[in-house]
């Protein structure tokens, strides 16, 4: 008798992130089905030797185990079909993988419909950006079910560093919200270190140089103070998506009533940079906003 194949992975989600993300399982060997709304992202997954759908509905008929890098929770009910006869028929006997940003509530939500449909949920968000993404160097925080969240970790070894089981969902996600937050107030703080160096006309190529020597130096920190000292705004981390993160952790922080002073005025700030027109920019931009604070103040 002729083995069964086993069947790909499935990857539905090929920005800025999910590109990188499924480039690397590619050149790692591992067989990928992808799809992307935009052919062009596709074109370069197939030259990296991936197969490629014609369309989602292939995704979900072919593979029992999909992850999901999509921009929003619009994006993703689309894809999942969800509210319609068809999202059963997708997710029924299939392990989803949602690793992009959402609000917990939408996870708890999608994790409670997948599992009714007769389908295996796992939420796997990640800290880093697209630098790292390409290095595969980016961290997984799983939740879910014990059963499937073990059986998605070695899936991920591909594209990230280590890959941390948190708990039942959403724990993944507030993880997620944790270490943003540290990460979101720390670049913010480095923008407004080096506003305050401009102003006094210090040398911000040499600010950079003692940053990244002293103990307060970490590879984000690192990379964002020399784009600031260079002034390359060019996106790793869109300011959209950090005022969306921000706002997630803002709302977070209200549901259970905790201050949260510092990621308040980052989201602000943030607010301030897209109303600028900077949405194109990296998050490093904010350090216009502060500096139309400064400017309000003459």
């Amino acid at each position: 008798m002729t083995a069964t194949p086993a069947s790909p992975l499935g990857f539905i989600g090929l920005g800025v992130m999910g590109e990188p993300m499924a480039l690397n399982l590619a050149k790692a060997g591992t067989p990928l089905l992808v799809w992307n709304r935009s052919p062009a992202k596709s074109r370069i997954l197939a030259a990296a030797g991936a197969a490629v759908a014609k369309d989602a509905a292939e995704v979900f008929a072919r593979c029992e185990t999909i992850i999901l890098m999509l921009v929003n929770e619009a994006a993703i009910d689309a894809v999942l079909c969800r509210g319609t006869a068809d999202f059963a028929k997708n997710v029924a006997r299939r392990t989803i993988v949602h690793m992009g940003t959402t609000t917990a509530d939408y996870s708890g939500g999608l994790e409670a419909d997948i599992r009714a449909a007769g389908g295996s949920y796992v939420e796997s968000p990640v800290s880093g950006s697209r630098k790292p993404a390409e290095l595969a160097q980016l961290v997984a925080m799983l939740a879910g079910e014990a059963t499937a969240t073990e059986r998605v970790r070695p899936l991920l070894q591909p594209m990230c560093r280590d890959a941390v089981i948190c708990g039942p969902v959403p724990t993944g996600l507030l993880m997620k919200f944790a270490v943003n937050l540290f990460m979101i107030t720390m670049v913010t703080g480095i923008a407004e270190a080096m506003h305050f160096a401009e102003s006094y006309h210090l040398d911000i190529a040499k600010l950079a140089a003692i940053l990244n020597a002293s103990p307060m130096a970490s590879p984000v920190s690192c990379v964002k103070a020399v784009k600031l000292a260079a002034g390359d705004f060019a996106p790793q981390a869109s300011v959209p998506d950090v005022l969306n993160n921000s706002r997630f952790i803002v709302e977070a922080a209200r549901k259970v009533g905790i201050a949260s002073p510092l990621i308040d005025v980052c989201y602000a700030l943030y607010g301030e940079t897209l109303a600028l027109g900077l949405n194109t920019l990296d998050m490093v931009a904010v350090i216009r906003a502060i500096e139309q604070r400064t400017a309000a103040l003459a």
